[in-house]
């Protein structure tokens, strides 16, 4: 059996530069990101259901689903997101379960779910390990800021809108602290992959 391991954090905590380094060892990465776009492309179970739901209107002129347009929808609209979220949810654990399976079927000693919501949408229940890519709250503004040329108004607005690092921390398994130099996470990745022994210390 593979070991699935968890790997979330909050916004510009740098969680795509580990999850690349997963990639680049060789261990099987399943974006739910991604996997949530894949889920709602034209043709999908998904897709249909949102149409039908929420009308043609929600569509760009190449059938693809206008996502501000959704988001605008469901942003004052406790209900239609809640329907929304049961239409997408489901689909896209579907995805990810698939993509699990093959790589457990391969013989991989590992594969990573990384989910940016895995305590806030309670998923914890889909891993066996979590790591939480930590930074400190300035650093994670500072780079949010730059990443999305926010003000530090709108960036503050959007990692309180998320469950605090903190918090998630205390809920982990392992923790990398990616506040420093990426060789510096990268030691810290090595290790805890050595120490759940998927792989030996280089």
């Amino acid at each position: 059996m593979s070991l699935v391991i968890g790997l979330t954090g909050g916004i510009a905590s740098g969680k795509s530069t580990i999850s690349a380094m997963f990639t680049n060892l060789g261990i099987t990465v399943i974006d739910a990101d991604i996997e949530a776009r894949l889920a709602v492309e034209p043709g999908e179970k998904a897709y249909n259901d949102i149409v039908s739901h929420f009308g043609t209107g929600i569509l760009e002129e190449d059938r693809t689903i206008n996502r501000p347009k959704l988001g605008e929808i469901i942003f004052n609209n406790e209900e239609k997101r809640v329907l929304l979220n049961s239409i997408v949810h489901p689909a896209v654990r579907e995805r990810m379960a698939q993509k699990r399976e093959k790589a457990e079927a391969a013989g991989e000693k590992a594969v990573v779910l990384d989910i940016p919501l895995l305590f806030e949408s309670k998923l914890t229940g889909l891993v066996e390990k979590i790591i939480v890519i930590y930074v400190d709250e300035q650093t994670q503004l500072e780079r949010l800021m730059k990443r999305n040329g926010f003000s530090e108004g709108e960036a503050y607005s959007r990692i309180k809108s998320q469950m605090p690092l903190k918090d998630k921390v205390s809920l982990a398994d392992a923790v990398i602290d990616n506040s420093g130099s990426i060789e510096l996470s990268r030691q810290q990745l090595m290790e805890i992959l050595n120490k759940w022994e998927i792989l030996r210390a280089e």
